[in-house]
């Protein structure tokens, strides 16, 4: 009889996904920070023991939602950048022409 063997869920992959929500929610930067890393983590500590340690999937997820809030805030403060610069660009002209 063959009894198949018990995979407890992976800490650390439970935690990645659990900030990678509150990264898009309430603690944006932090909360994605703490998803790429607990994310990394759980995924080594997956691949160290696989029949042991399930939960790759939590992870993943917990690291897509880490980087993608970490790009789209990024993205956000170059587009605020760049439309800052342009407008002080065109004061600047503004005052040089007048």
């Amino acid at each position: 009889m063959n009894v198949p063997a018990y995979r407890r869920t992976s800490t650390l992959a439970i935690v990645s996904l659990v900030a990678g929500i509150l990264g898009w929610t309430l603690a944006p930067w932090l909360g994605s920070l703490v998803a790429i890393v607990t994310g990394h983590m759980a995924r080594s500590e997956i691949r160290r023991d696989p029949q042991g340690v399930e939960g790759d999937g939590f992870a993943v997820a917990g690291l897509v939602l880490g980087w993608a809030m970490l790009a789209v805030s990024l993205l956000v403060l170059l587009a605020i950048l760049l439309f800052f610069g342009g407008l002080a660009a065109l004061v600047a002209l503004a005052g040089a022409a007048g």
